[in-house]
């Protein structure tokens, strides 16, 4: 946001620049923060500009903030190529703002800008956008990928303590399905992590940038899964670690997860599903758990200890899925198969060992007590 940087008010690529104002669309957590510096800097350029303020939260991730967004399009006069809208905030608003744009004269360019670790790490290389309906998580949606995102990883410094964990959440994912290096940074710098937000400025300033490091590894392993199967023809996707049941837990938990919080559950969840089936080495499970709460972030919740809701959030996954579970599991940290056979016994015994690892104990079970489901992994 200095003035004499071109990069945020340039047009993508492929835009030429038209006669109208832009739209930037900011989260309004973000707007206290930095909403005086992002006016400041168009100021500065003498670039034309028109705002709107949208609340965070997945409670306001709604049809009626996407129409606001289209609405305002609609009145400043939006161009189809040249007046591409800009998206300041966390997924909320950068799913309300993509999916605005993508219907909006059947689809203009937008820029995104996340501020959360969450959205830096996650959503910035994502073609996807939707708004929550009807009780379900982004059940309405398209394929839009913006031309062009700018990561900022000094955005993240002023968020509280909760985002950034929750950002690491979905990190913890990537880890455990292809990265057994970022998970062994996690396992051992974690807290640090934490505590300096990911900035390479304080405890672990001279360890050569391991903020950075995590983050890189973070996005890199996202873009190389979604690259090759960005508009998900195939359903067998290893990204969708974590996130069979944590859809449903959050949205009946709302507004007391994040959706990285839950995605963590959803990793310890799966972790418990792979060791039961003896795919999984208890002793990654222990570690698993223990890095887990290390990152700030429970390893589970009452929901995942209650079978009846987690089959039945099972049961919508399967209609999201082609009538396939295709859940991902990891054989080990870093590398990860697909099941298609979990059953309804198996879901209730996870679910008592979630209840376990909720109240502090352990989630290693005695040899005689694990379980011996599955046909096989589907390769």
């Amino acid at each position: 946001m200095d003035p004499a940087n071109p990069d945020l008010a340039a047009l993508p690529q492929g835009s030429e620049g038209g006669h109208g104002r832009r739209l930037v669309v900011i989260d309004e957590g973000v707007d206290g923060i930095l909403g005086e510096k992002i006016r400041g800097y168009f100021r500065e350029r003498n670039t034309p500009m028109d705002y709107l303020v949208l609340p965070g939260g997945d409670e306001h991730k709604t049809l009626d903030q996407m129409v606001r967004v289209a609405s305002r399009l609609n009145a400043i006069g939006t161009d189809r190529v040249g007046t591409p809208p800009i998206a300041f905030g966390g997924g909320v608003v950068q799913d309300v703002v993509g999916m605005a744009a993508s219907l909006y004269r059947r689809g203009i360019p937008y820029v995104r800008v996340p501020t959360t670790l969450l959205g830096q790490i996650d959503g910035s290389v994502s073609a996807k956008n939707g708004v929550n309906f009807e009780g379900c998580r982004n059940r309405l949606g398209t394929f839009a990928p913006p031309p062009r995102t700018l990561t900022d990883r000094t955005l993240i410094a002023t968020l509280p303590k909760r985002q950034i964990s929750s950002g690491m959440g979905e990190m913890l994912k990537m880890a455990l399905i292809k990265d057994a290096v970022l998970f062994e940074l996690l396992e051992q710098y974690g807290p640090a992590l934490l505590a300096e937000n990911l900035q390479d400025t304080g405890p672990l300033t001279g360890e050569e940038q391991l903020g950075r490091e995590a983050m890189h590894r973070a996005i890199t392993g996202m873009a190389e899964e979604l690259q090759k199967n960005l508009w998900e023809t195939d359903l067998r996707r290893i990204v969708d670690y974590g996130h069979t049941f944590s859809p449903a837990v959050e949205m009946k938990a709302l507004p007391e997860l994040l959706h990285g919080e839950a995605v963590a559950m959803g990793c310890n969840f799966g972790a418990v599903l792979s060791a039961r089936r003896n795919l999984l080495p208890y002793e990654q499970l222990e570690r698993i758990v223990r890095t887990t709460r290390n990152l700030g972030l429970e390893p589970s919740h009452p929901l995942f200890g209650d079978p009846d809701f987690l089959n039945k959030a099972l049961v919508d996954t399967v209609r999201h899925r082609d009538s396939h579970q295709y859940i991902a599991l990891p054989k080990e940290i870093g590398a990860t198969t697909f099941v298609d056979d979990v059953t309804a016994e198996e879901i209730t015994e996870a679910a008592a060992v979630m209840v376990r690892i909720l109240n502090g104990q352990s989630p290693v079970v005695d040899a005689a007590d694990r379980g011996t489901y599955g046909a096989g992994p589907v390769e």
